[in-house]
């Protein structure tokens, strides 16, 4: 089966119209006019306009051309952490409130107008990044960038050693995502610790998202201070110029990005032992605590440190990775739910979706536990299970590896459009029918080895892969599985072993 590549929808930007644009303009320019010289008002004129372009509508999109749908385009599966979807850092000043709270430098940057010809000098410019209140000048410039700014897709335009909240030093850009992106920074308030700045593009739909993640980052934290339960700790947040920004614990490459770097090696099954039991962990937390993730994938499970040892392979030739430790953590809480909120229609990306989801069901917490089922096969074969991006196809597939629908489901969805005297309304004699005939085969034919712990994996991802949710092992009765019982006996250290497993 080819490896997945994936492709991102389309987002379409609409901006004000220009006799809107115009009129608000001119009116501005009548309020100020008067006795500025030609090129105060030039630059006054310039400081107006740059606040009118910042007005977009995006269009809604559907089910299977939404921000998250990702195939064919690798360059999506970066670390987006998702809708995406972050993380940040909590001091004793952090306020336990999710009030929408504005960030000091962005107060300090509107001053008087009677200020000096300097300072006029100085705000020639739309907004200062950040303002040192050290007397030094030296320092001052040093910190202060000289404007802020986006681009056309709302993405805070920034340089390394740019300065944020006169904490927060760049250093390096770590991915981009449809949400904006992940950068290296210096925080100089814990003792010059790096940490991961998640920083939102300053469009409503993202900003609103973020405030929907800190919410639960909020409550994981609550919920787990000492941060056992394997989720990313979140530290700080602020809003810097219309950007949510969220400081978290700076963690290695996703499990996905490791997997893709490293040729689409699949892991060796007792890494995948440790890790699937982690992923586990991590998500029975959130369901023990009313929540759901909803947007579980590689790309959203991260090595703590994904350092690794290198090997040549004679018979391929190639240079390939094993890492040494695989202690992981769950990031990207953006599309996380609570039990008591409105529960949208369709959650998860497209690969990792349960049936529930595609036929309109309705979702619960088990919807996370079939996308576990498909990461953890992922981790073992190193391609993904359902390679689609159409709902019927999708659906052929899930009966070509796990046997046919339920009549159950089929009595009961809505997308009737689908079946055909209660089956599946499908035709193998057409390219896409030839397509899954040839990629797609039974569960147990995907084994790479007849011992006894391959065998027992795959009686895991079985249940996992129930398609009714009522019937679905939950988290607390994987954790209990036999295929986890070796990680009780061995020592601690040999868990994450970098050394190649015999069996495979």
């Amino acid at each position: 089966m080819p490896h997945s590549r994936r492709y991102r929808s389309s987002e379409r930007s609409s901006r004000g119209s220009y006799h809107e644009r115009y009129r608000s303009r001119k009116h501005k320019r009548r309020r100020t006019r008067s006795r500025s010289s030609s090129s105060e008002r030039d630059r006054r004129r310039r400081r107006e306009d740059s606040y009118h372009v910042r007005s977009r509508s995006y269009d809604d999109h559907s089910s299977d051309r939404r921000a998250y749908d990702r195939r064919y385009c690798d360059s999506y599966r970066r670390n987006d952490y998702s809708r995406e979807r972050g993380e940040a850092y909590y001091e004793a000043e952090y306020r336990h409130s999710y009030e929408y709270r504005r960030s000091r430098d962005h107060d300090g940057s509107y001053r008087s107008c009677k200020s000096s010809r300097r300072n006029k000098h100085r705000r020639r410019r739309r907004r200062s990044r950040s303002f040192s209140r050290s007397s030094s000048r030296s320092r001052q410039s040093s910190r202060r960038a000289k404007s802020v700014e986006d681009d056309d897709e709302g993405h805070l335009i920034y340089r390394v050693g740019d300065w944020l909240q006169e904490r927060y030093e760049i250093i390096s850009t770590l991915g981009e995502g449809t949400f904006g992106r992940v950068v290296q920074c210096v925080d100089h308030r814990r003792g010059g610790t790096r940490v991961a700045l998640k920083i939102i593009k300053n469009v409503e739909k993202y900003k609103e998202a973020a405030r929907l993640e800190i919410n639960v980052l909020e409550k994981i934290n609550e919920k787990d201070p000492e941060n056992k339960n394997l989720c990313v700790q979140m530290f700080d947040w602020f809003d810097y110029h219309g950007h949510m920004c969220i400081s978290f614990e700076l963690l290695g490459l996703s499990t996905f990005d490791f997997l893709k770097d490293n040729n689409y090696l699949p892991y060796p099954i007792h890494q995948v032992r440790h890790m699937a039991y982690q992923v586990c962990q991590a998500v029975k937390f959130l369901h023990d605590n009313k929540l759901t993730h909803t947007d579980l994938k590689p790309e959203n499970i991260l090595f703590v440190n994904s350092d690794y040892e290198l090997t040549y392979n004679l018979e391929k030739k190639r240079d390939e990775r094993s890492v040494k430790s695989t202690a992981i953590r769950v990031v990207d809480f953006g599309s996380a739910t609570f039990d008591h909120e409105h529960h949208s229609t369709i959650v998860s990306t497209r690969h990792y979706r349960a049936p529930e989801v595609i036929l309109e069901l309705g979702w619960t917490q088990p919807c996370d536990v079939w996308s576990i089922g498909c990461i953890v096969f992922e981790y073992y074969v190193g391609f993904t299970l359902f390679q689609t991006h159409d709902n019927r196809e999708h659906l052929a597939m899930m009966e070509r590896i796990l046997g046919p629908i339920p009549s159950r489901m089929i009595r009961k969805t809505r997308k009737q459009k689908y079946f055909y005297h209660g089956r599946l309304d499908w035709d193998e004699n057409t390219s896409a029918g030839r397509y899954v005939r040839e990629n797609c085969k039974p569960l147990r034919r995907y084994l790479t080895s007849e011992a006894e712990d391959h065998h027992h994996l795959f009686d895991l991802i079985e249940s996992m892969l129930e398609y009714e949710p009522s019937k679905r092992i939950t988290l607390a009765e994987a954790l209990k599985h036999p295929f986890f019982d070796v990680l009780k006996t061995e020592p601690s250290t040999k868990v994450w072993d970098s050394s190649r497993d015999i069996s495979r």
